[in-house]
């Protein structure tokens, strides 16, 4: 993987396009959700799940169990294994439409009932519907959006939130600066610069957790819950 570490990130001008050519090319299964590493899967969803579970214990955050967004979803895999068996409903957004329809018509096919929405689109053009969600789930997705973009998708989501909504983000974290990646146009930041663009959207962070059990070589990765101040 390209390294290429920067105190400042300046994406090129077909950062998008780019992302999206290189989604194209993964197969839509699990492996390839996961770049080929299958066996991160279960301490993945072990400790997210862990994660929400704690959150939703918390009478301070009184996190209502009847809807949750999925962004980033590719075929569904975090949808499937931690929020349906959480919520009642998941809404999914993925841009790939080789990744939805596999979604649609196989990985999820079970729980269609429970999956009112799949929105085809990038979270840089995504706006949730108003005060609709109680969770927002962002996985190793806002990589591939620049720091404007993501500090514009999460101020959408502010307005995407119930009262008492909780958005939580989960990625890899560079020990400082930003990594970037050239080949799939994704850029790794470091925990300070979430937190930046955090308050700058408008957002305190309520709880954060490390992965554990994830095999060595592998980035940090980081989660947080973070609520609208």
């Amino acid at each position: 993987m390209p390294d290429l570490r920067n105190a400042s990130f300046t994406p090129t001008s077909t950062w998008y396009k780019d992302a999206d050519t290189y989604w194209r090319s993964v197969s839509s299964s699990v492996g390839g959700m996961l770049g080929g590493l299958d066996h991160v899967h279960t301490p993945d969803i072990r400790d997210s799940h862990a994660f929400l579970a704690k959150l939703k214990a918390d009478p301070s955050l009184a996190i209502s169990a009847t809807y949750a967004c999925d962004c980033g979803a590719g075929i569904g895999r975090i949808t499937k294994n931690l929020l349906l068996p959480l919520f009642d409903r998941v809404d999914l957004v993925e841009q790939n439409p080789d990744f939805l329809h596999e979604a649609r018509t196989n990985y999820l096919k079970a729980e269609e009932a429970r999956v009112p929405d799949m929105f085809a689109t990038g979270l840089q053009l995504f706006t949730p519907p108003e005060g609709r969600y109680d969770v927002i789930w962002c996985q190793w997705v806002l990589s591939h959006l620049t720091d404007d973009d993501l500090a514009a998708f999460l101020k959408r989501c502010r307005q995407g939130l119930t009262s008492k909504g909780v958005l939580c983000v989960k990625e890899n974290v560079a020990s400082n600066g930003y990594i970037i990646d050239s080949e799939d146009s994704s850029v790794t930041r470091s925990a300070l610069i979430f937190d930046r663009i955090f308050a700058a959207a408008g957002f305190k962070v309520v709880a954060k957790q490390s992965q554990t059990d994830f095999p060595r070589g592998l980035f940090e990765v980081c989660m947080w819950a973070i609520i609208p101040i």
